[in-house]
C-alpha cells in the first residue's frame, strides 16, 4: 500500500475537514458556551468530546453503514431528530441558568457552578455524535471520495485527519473563550452571552430538525 497514491484524498478531505471544523454550527456554539460560563478545563474536555464523537462517524462510515443512512431517509430523520432535541435541551439549560463567572484573585475565571470533566466530554461528544451536519459530511467522504477500494488502514488515516482538525481548532476556541482578559471584559455581560447562546442552540436544534437529507 503506497501512501503516496492517496495523498490527493490525504490533501481534499484535510482541507473539507479544516472547513468542517471552523465553520459556524452546533460544536462551537456548546463549546464557547462551555469555555464562556465554566472555564478552560469544561471546554477543552468538550472539545476532546468532539474529536472522539468523531471516530462515531468514521466506524460506521467505514462499516458501510453511512450508504444505508443516505438511502434511508427513516434513519436520517431520527437521527435528525435526537440531535435536534438535544440541542434543545442544552439551550434550555442554559436560558435557566442562574450560575455566573466571579474572578478569583489568581485572574483567572472561575465558575461559581463547575461542569465536570466527564459531563463537558459527554456534552461535546454527544453533541457531535448526534449532529446531521457532521453526518451529511461523513456521507458525502465516504460515499463520493472514498472507494470501495480504498484499504481501511487509509480510511483510518482519514477519520484521523478529520479527528484531529476538529480536536485542535475547538482547543483553539476553548482557550480564545476561556482568556481572562475576555472573560474579564464580557463578565458584566455574562448571564447575556449565556442566555444568547442558549437562544442559538435552541434556534440550532430547530433547524436541524428542519433538515433535509
Amino acid at each position: 500500500m503506497e501512501l503516496s497514491a492517496y495523498l490527493p484524498q490525504l490533501l481534499s478531505i484535510a482541507t473539507l475537514a479544516t472547513i468542517m471544523a471552523i465553520s459556524p454550527g452546533a460544536d462551537f456554539v456548546m463549546i464557547t458556551r462551555n469555555s464562556l460560563v465554566y472555564g478552560r478545563r469544561a471546554g477543552v474536555y468538550s472539545a476532546l468530546g468532539v474529536g472522539l464523537a468523531i471516530w462515531i462517524h468514521v466506524a460506521y462510515s467505514i462499516a458501510g453503514v453511512a450508504l444505508l443512512i443516505a438511502q434511508s431517509v427513516v434513519l436520517f430523520t431520527v437521527i435528525k431528530y435526537i440531535g435536534a432535541a438535544y440541542l434543545i435541551y442544552l439551550g434550555y439549560q442554559s436560558l435557566r441558568a442562574k450560575h455566573h463567572i466571579a474572578l478569583d484573585l489568581a485572574h483567572k475565571a472561575a465558575p461559581s457552578k463547575a461542569l465536570s470533566a466527564c459531563s463537558a466530554l459527554r456534552q461535546g461528544f454527544i453533541t457531535n455524535a448526534l449532529n446531521p451536519k457532521t453526518t451529511l459530511f461523513f456521507l458525502s467522504i465516504f460515499t463520493q471520495l472514498v472507494s470501495a477500494d480504498t484499504p481501511v488502514a487509509i480510511q483510518l488515516v482519514y477519520g484521523l485527519i478529520i479527528s484531529l482538525a476538529h480536536l485542535l481548532w475547538f482547543v483553539l476556541v476553548a482557550m480564545f473563550f476561556s482568556h481572562f482578559a475576555f472573560v474579564h471584559a464580557l463578565q458584566r455581560y455574562q448571564r447575556l452571552i449565556e442566555k444568547t447562546l442558549g437562544v442559538i442552540l435552541m434556534g440550532l436544534g430547530v433547524r436541524v430538525a428542519t433538515l433535509s437529507q
